[in-house]
């Protein structure tokens, strides 16, 4: 009988790195299935996320710059591109497992808001107005979204692998100060959740790579779009950073990778040496300062702050009479009427099934939701 594919690549996967993940050894799906023939289990996960509806919005979802009309400003589509090549250029180097790292990479922002980490925090205040121990994060929500919210096979869920799932809530790019980055091999499934919020590590060095990645994918380029909106030049980076990592985007990225495979070849860790780590964690915190924190970006957030939260109290308080829902003469409510119809969660509350629904917009889709509610 004729080997199946799956099997030859396995076989493939035991020239890799004696700590990299293999998928013969994968904990499994929540739900059991029936082997493909042909890819192995992280193969299909990368796929699954390819194809999902929440992966083709993301070309549409803010990275810095709020819905950019600019075709060269870079959207959350074309960050996630950016964290797969850089956490396989690194992968590939050290012997670990180029599938699973494409399935975290590709779906570590699956579930991020519409409007970037502006809109993040706008929705976490929103739910916590309802109820306090409710939060939004997006780490935790890409988790939600793959599991319960998004569709495959005609059911809700894409049922992804624990080493993906895994890698996307534990992916955690705000932490500036992580240098080394150890694998957390004895967490279990029940950790997920409560690991993530407390920014635990990923269970897998291929988690701790993407980690990694999507810090370096977006500390320089993040630079080259508030040099187009007029914010910051990469001239204004201090000399000292400069001299350290390079006076570009791709110098920034080409002193980092080096750096990191230099330091982590042989090693059951992800490791940055402290002069660039910290040379890293500077130029992000410069970044805070100048970009994020900019005039400009401030009036941006007054506007998403208006439509979040202008979408969240009328969707919170219309929501309580679906059938009037269902027949409003406003599209917003009539397709939140069916949002909430086909919910796969039903039993959670209207708060969480709010977020939910805006969540999954995108930047233009939240502002015309917004002008369909709130202009005559």
């Amino acid at each position: 009988m004729t080997r199946l594919v799956r099997e030859i690549k396995e076989e493939q996967e035991k020239h890799l790195s004696p700590f990299a993940a293999r998928s013969h050894d994968s904990r499994g799906r929540m739900l059991p299935e029936k082997e493909c023939t042909v890819r192995t289990i992280f193969e299909r996960d990368a796929g699954r996320i390819i194809f999902s509806m929440e992966f083709r919005r993301l070309r549409h979802k803010t990275q810095v710059f709020f819905d950019p009309q600019n075709d060269h400003i870079c959207t959350r589509m074309e960050h996630v591109i950016y964290v797969n090549y850089i956490a396989n250029t690194i992968g590939r180097a050290l012997g670990l497992n180029p599938d699973l790292i494409q399935a975290i990479a590709l779906g570590h922002d699956l579930g991020h808001a519409p409007f970037g980490h502006s809109g993040e925090r706008m929705l976490d205040a929103c739910i916590k107005k309802s109820d306090p121990s409710l939060y939004f994060k997006h780490e935790l929500h890409s988790l939600r979204v793959v599991d319960k919210l998004s569709e495959h096979k005609d059911r809700h869920g894409i049922n992804l692998s624990f080493e993906a799932r895994d890698g996307i809530a534990s992916h955690c790019g705000e932490t500036y100060s992580e240098y080394e980055m150890t694998p957390n091999r004895l967490k279990h499934e029940q950790d997920l959740i409560s690991d993530a919020c407390q920014h635990g590590m990923p269970a897998t060095l291929e988690g701790c790579v993407v980690r990694i990645a999507d810090k370096i994918a977006y500390v320089g380029r993040d630079i080259e779009d508030a040099a187009r909106a007029g914010i910051m030049e990469f001239e204004d980076i201090p000399a000292a950073i400069r001299n350290t990592l390079g006076a570009t985007n791709g110098q920034i990225i080409n002193t980092l990778v080096n750096d990191i495979i230099e330091h982590s070849a042989g090693q059951d860790a992800i490791i940055l040496s402290p002069e660039h780590g910290l040379a890293m964690e500077d130029l992000l915190r410069e970044n805070v300062a100048r970009i994020y924190r900019s005039d400009k970006i401030k009036r941006y957030e007054n506007m998403v702050k208006n439509v979040t939260e202008g979408l969240y109290e009328v969707l919170i308080v219309a929501g309580t009479d679906l059938e009037k829902l269902k027949t409003s003469k406003q599209r917003t409510f009539r397709d939140f009427a069916t949002f909430i119809e086909n919910h796969p969660c039903p039993t959670d509350s209207l708060a969480q099934q709010v977020i939910d629904y805006i969540a999954g917009m995108t930047d233009s889709f939240a502002t015309k939701s917004f002008e369909d509610v709130y202009w005559f």
